[in-house]
């Protein structure tokens, strides 16, 4: 006769050891998120590896591409506008007061203009996109799927990467820039005029100590990144769209989803977009570069 005694038996109270089932739940746990998570990264691979093959080997209709461009571009200028004016005044306001009490003021242009240019514009705009483009593209993509849309495209002959991705991808990739440049010139123009009528800074210095630390270079970094933080968006956007659950609430978790990656994705991509430019611009001028 065994002389052993289980976990369960009576003789041991029926009770399981806490520290041991405890450390057995938070090791399978942590090793399912881990397998969750290699899974969708390597679907979200091939998803992506799709579209950018099928872009390669075919580009969109105009009939497809054309209203894509107006839904991400067109439409979403008033806002990226006004976001961008509104920073550049908070810009002035929250700069103004340390470089008052350092008799700096002629400096403020300096530090708002760097500022929009190389992270506040691009990083803005492409939020700005997430939360009104990028919700939209998954919501409708995840509406058609719970509807079986996409199943009737490709049932018909017609892949719908090709038809319903790509285009939305070429639009947020080739818009982005556009919006990017609005945010950037609404933040400067929202700082500059605050700047110069309420805190009554002297315009010329404004604009000569702006054109002494913002360069070119300057200007391409936020435009070059935020061509990653479009291609990004889409690709989160339109992935979680085609991937959606079943029902409404599988389409609302979708469009919240998309908008928490892409944001997440965006500040990921700045960083370490940030220390790779940072170090091309040390390398190619190792003395600055102005505007002028």
């Amino acid at each position: 006769m065994s002389t052993e005694i289980s976990v369960n038996s009576p003789a041991n109270g029926g009770q399981k050891p806490g520290f041991g089932r405890a450390l057995y739940e938070w090791v399978a746990d942590w090793g399912r998120i881990v397998i969750e998570s290699v899974i969708a990264l390597g679907d979200f691979s091939i998803f992506c590896w799709r579209m950018i093959s099928w872009m390669v080997s075919r580009l969109p209709q105009r009939e497809t591409i054309f209203p894509n461009l107006y839904q991400v571009g067109v439409l979403s200028l008033p806002v990226v506008a006004l976001t961008g004016t509104f920073i550049g005044m908070v810009l002035a306001v929250q700069s103004y007061f340390q470089f008052s009490q350092l008799n700096l003021e002629t400096r403020l242009g300096a530090v708002i203009n760097m500022t929009l240019v190389r992270e506040l514009g691009p990083v803005l705009a492409a939020t700005m996109l997430a939360g009104r483009v990028g919700s939209a593209m998954a919501a409708e993509l995840g509406t058609m799927r719970v509807t079986e849309q996409i199943d009737a495209l490709a049932a018909m002959g017609a892949n719908p990467i090709q038809y319903l991705v790509v285009p939305r991808f070429l639009a947020c990739l080739l818009m982005i820039p556009t919006l990017t440049v609005m945010a950037d010139f609404m933040g400067v123009a929202g700082g500059y005029f605050y700047s110069t009528l309420v805190y009554d800074i002297d315009r010329h210095y404004y604009w000569s100590n702006s054109a002494s630390f913002v360069g070119w270079f300057d200007i391409f970094t936020g435009i070059f990144k935020s061509l990653f933080f479009g291609a990004a968006i889409a690709m989160v956007s339109c992935y979680q769209g085609f991937h959606c659950a079943p029902g409404a609430e599988g389409v609302g978790k979708a469009a919240t989803t998309s908008f928490v990656y892409s944001f997440v994705m965006i500040l990921v991509l700045d960083l370490f977009l940030g220390i790779w430019l940072d170090k091309v611009y040390f390398l190619l001028f190792p003395q600055g570069v102005t505007l002028f």
